[in-house]
């Protein structure tokens, strides 16, 4: 039977002073307990670690390595560990993706044969997804003991990955503005959405469905996680004006690629995964095919 890590990450409040329950041997919560149980119950061996830190992720992933390989590259094992990752609030798993690109990605001078074609990381271990009081994600079951099942009967489903070359990845998507007007230059592939000139209400880039709406509108109903392609769309404000009365509307230009790159005129807010920033200059996402999966039952 399988060796199953079942990974819950801090919050981060209180963490570096001296409140944080990392490490002391605090007891998981329910949902934790109830998933270790019925993996223990059909035969796997469960630790529950919490992390509150990169490097304390670091050490869980390093769980996952293979053996040493010929060309000194650290890859995931085929039949290592399996991970479970407890979420209690958003960009959680992202957050555990983002330490796998960074500890399995190879050095651009150092592509191994072996990498699949038009990726820069290899097939990144699979993860089970325990929401902790939250709703479901990507379509996967939200019951500890179906997390389970999931983890040690499912199948693995692969799924698209956003790099970025700010050094993070996003899973479901990032929506830029949406609260104040501001201009960009937004390039899909070789197709131009946005100039600098025009104002913009917002701009999703999305990996899944349903993932942003404006003034009613949904962004990128149609993205899909696992067909190798991002979906990019840019909400413009129209003015139109009828019997002397000024309105305004929103229009929602849309494109499909392999890469988009955002170059703002001055800074503009943005959530990635639910997590907020600001972008200030040009930043380029791609996509990786396939990338990362999720065991589903």
């Amino acid at each position: 039977m399988y060796d199953v890590i079942v990974l819950s990450l801090s919050d981060g409040t209180g963490c570096g002073g001296g409140e944080c329950a990392c490490g002391t041997g605090a007891q998981p919560r329910a949902q934790v307990k109830a998933c270790a149980d019925a993996l223990a119950a059909e035969g796997a061996t469960v630790t529950t670690p919490t992390a509150c830190s990169d490097q304390e992720i670091d050490a869980v992933i390093a769980r996952l390595d293979g053996p040493a390989r010929p060309d000194g590259l650290t890859w995931p094992a085929p039949d290592g560990p399996r991970l479970i990752v407890a979420t209690a609030a958003e960009g959680q798993v992202r957050a555990v993706v983002r330490r796998m690109v960074r500890r399995y990605a190879p050095p651009p001078s150092r592509r191994p044969a072996d990498l699949p074609a038009g990726r820069t990381v290899p097939d990144l271990p699979p993860i089970g997804i325990l929401p902790l009081n939250r709703p479901a994600e990507f379509g996967l079951p939200t019951d500890p003991a179906l997390v389970a099942k999931a983890v040690l009967a499912g199948t693995v489903e692969r799924l698209d990955l956003l790099r970025n070359d700010g050094g993070s990845v996003t899973l479901q998507g990032a929506l830029l503005g949406g609260q104040q007007n501001w201009a960009a230059r937004i390039e899909v592939d070789d197709a131009v959405l946005a100039t600098p000139d025009e104002q913009i209400t917002a701009c999703a880039i999305a990996n899944d469905d349903g993932f942003a709406v404006v003034d009613g509108l949904p962004l990128t109903p149609a993205a899909d996680p696992a067909d190798g392609m991002v979906n990019v769309a840019v909400a413009v404000p129209v003015v139109t004006r009828r019997l002397a009365r000024r309105r305004v509307r929103v229009e929602v230009r849309r494109a499909r690629g392999r890469a988009v790159a955002v170059t703002p005129l001055g800074e503009v807010d943005f959530l990635d995964d639910g997590v907020a920033g600001t972008l200030t200059r040009k930043r380029s996402w791609w996509m990786e095919r396939g990338a990362w999966g999720v065991y589903r039952s």
